[in-house]
């Protein structure tokens, strides 16, 4: 599961992880999607979130998979902002005028047994049922999917395991929880062995 905005992110700690992420891009010259990646330690918790300390982790050279959930809080495109930077034009628009608006999180629908320590699972998908969404882009019902399978297919051994994301938007981090549960009770796949159920275990479950 992914979200947007970090739960318990400030403002302040933003601000200041976003210019790190900046500065380690200049630093090799970097131009085009990347994302940067930190890891954060939190020892007074959520209740003290002056304490909170980043770490720098990785750099990924493209978008990430969740980049989704960036795109529902924003209601900008990222992949088109890649093609416009890779085929030599400026950014749409400025850092300062992007604006955060509700909750976003992004659910992995993978082919794998969570009873059997996540082991990637193969069939075919003789049923393929899903919520009422919207493809590719943020929906006016909150709730998107991106996909690479039809009702019909066979996911073999040879590829990511990956069926679809399931990505919802509400105006508060409780909206889009229930949202995603009710998408994911509305999914129903039948053929191979998948992580719905265990999706709405952990959406449900207080940690």
């Amino acid at each position: 599961l992914e979200e947007a905005p970090a739960p318990g992110m400030t403002p302040k700690l933003r601000a200041r992880m976003g210019q790190a992420a900046v500065e380690a891009a200049r630093a090799v010259n970097y131009v085009g999607a990347g994302t940067v990646e930190f890891i954060v330690e939190q020892p007074g918790g959520y209740a003290h979130p002056e304490q909170m300390k980043f770490y720098f982790m990785e750099m990924n050279t493209r978008l990430q998979v969740e980049h989704p959930v960036t795109e529902a809080i924003t209601g900008h495109d990222l992949v088109e902002w890649q093609l416009r930077v890779a085929s030599g034009q400026a950014l749409p628009i400025a850092q300062a005028d992007l604006r955060i608006q509700g909750h976003a999180i992004e659910a992995r629908i993978c082919a794998e047994n969570p009873d059997k320590n996540f082991l990637p699972a193969t069939g075919t998908l003789r049923t393929y049922q899903q919520p009422g969404c919207s493809r590719f882009t943020r929906a006016d019902n909150g709730v998107r999917i991106d996909e690479g399978v039809r009702e019909g297919d066979t996911i073999s051994p040879y590829y990511d395991s990956m069926i679809a994301k399931l990505i919802v938007h509400g105006n508060t981090r409780a909206e889009a929880l229930a949202r995603l549960d009710e998408a994911l009770a509305q999914i129903h796949i039948v053929g191979l062995a998948t992580n719905v159920q265990f999706l709405r275990y952990v959406v449900q479950s207080p940690a």
